[in-house]
C-alpha cells in the first residue's frame, strides 16, 4: 500500500490527508506544534508534531513515503520566515525522503503580471517580492529534484474567504482605474488535485501545474455578487486595500494543463463555491 506524508496538517494539508485516506493510502501527518496535534486526535491516521524546517528532528523519523507533500504555511510572515519553512523545510524534506516524490504547494503569487492576461506554466513567473522569490526558489529546488510544483490560487472554503470577510466588515473599496482579476480555488478541489497529481498514470515529476478555479473573476465583480446575493449594500468605490500586498498583479491563471490530466473541480466558479460550501458555513 503506498504511504504518503502530508508535511503541515493545517487547512489545505488536512483536507488532502483526509482524502488520501479515504483513496487508500497510509498517511501521516505532521504539524508544527502539539497543540495543533491534539486537535486531530480523531483522525484515522497519526499526525505528529515535527517541525520539519529543523533538520535534526526530521532527520529523527524512521518511516519512509512514496509521496511526500510540503502544505505548510507561515500564515504570512517576512521573507526570513518563508525561506525556513518553504525553502530550508523543502530542502529538509528532499534530502530525508531521498527516493521520495516530493511535491510542493506553491502559490499563483509567483506571476507578477499585471496586465489582466492570461498565464500559465509557461508563462515567466518572475515575482518582485520577497516572499515570492523565496517561493520560486523553492520551487527551482524541487524541481531540480525530480519534485512537482503546485501553484495554488487564492484559498477559500469553509469558513475562510479573505473577500467575504472584507465584505461584511465594509471593507469593500474598489478602484475603478485599477479593478484586477481574483484567482481563487476551493480547499477541497486543492485536495482532490493533489491525489490526481499522485494518482496520475503517467509521470508528472519535474512539473509545474496551476490549481485554480475555471473563472478568474473581478474583484469588482465578487463584491457585486455578494451584495446581491445577500441584499447589502455593494461597497464604496476608492483605493484596492489589497493593492500594497499583491503588489498590483492582475492575471488570470489558467488551469488547462490539470484539467488536461482529467481533473475537473468541484467548484469551478466563485459563485459556485460561495453558494454551495462558503456561504452556508459562515451561517449565511
Amino acid at each position: 500500500m503506498r504511504r504518503v506524508l502530508i508535511a503541515g496538517c493545517g487547512y489545505v494539508g488536512t483536507a488532502t490527508a483526509d482524502l488520501f485516506h479515504a483513496t487508500g493510502w497510509l498517511v501521516e501527518g505532521w504539524t508544527h506544534s502539539t497543540a495543533s496535534a491534539a486537535q486531530l486526535l480523531d483522525k484515522p491516521y497519526p499526525v505528529t508534531a515535527v517541525d520539519f524546517s529543523d533538520r535534526q528532528q526530521i532527520n529523527t523519523r524512521p518511516q519512509n513515503f512514496d509521496l511526500v507533500i510540503h502544505c505548510a504555511s507561515t500564515r504570512g510572515g517576512d521573507a526570513e520566515n518563508y525561506r525556513q519553512l518553504y525553502f530550508n523545510g523543502a530542502l529538509n524534506l528532499l534530502d530525508r525522503f531521498v527516493g521520495s516524490t516530493v511535491l510542493f504547494t506553491s502559490s499563483t503569487s509567483v506571476y507578477a503580471q499585471k496586465g489582466g492576461e492570461v498565464v500559465n506554466e509557461q508563462s515567466p513567473a518572475q515575482p518582485s517580492h520577497e516572499n515570492g522569490q523565496v517561493l520560486r526558489e523553492t520551487e527551482d529546488l524541487v524541481l531540480d529534484r525530480g519534485g512537482i510544483v503546485a501553484r495554488l490560487a487564492g484559498i477559500h472554503g469553509p469558513g475562510r474567504s479573505a473577500i467575504l470577510t472584507r465584505f461584511l466588515r465594509g471593507d469593500t473599496a474598489v478602484d475603478s482605474t485599477n479593478d484586477r482579476f481574483m484567482n481563487h480555488i476551493h480547499r477541497d478541489d486543492i485536495a482532490s488535485a493533489l491525489v490526481l497529481l499522485a494518482e496520475a498514470s503517467s509521470p508528472r515529476q519535474n512539473a509545474v501545474y496551476n490549481v485554480t478555479d475555471d473563472e478568474p473573476i473581478l474583484r469588482s465583480a465578487c463584491y457585486q455578487w455578494l451584495a446581491e446575493k445577500l441584499g447589502r449594500p455593494p461597497g464604496s468605490k476608492g483605493k484596492d486595500p489589497a493593492t500594497a500586498k499583491r503588489g498590483r498583479s492582475n492575471k488570470r491563471v489558467s488551469n488547462l494543463k490539470l484539467r488536461e490530466c482529467g481533473w475537473r473541480p468541484q467548484y469551478p466558479t466563485f459563485a459556485a463555491a460561495m453558494e454551495q460550501s462558503i456561504l452556508p458555513s459562515f451561517g449565511l
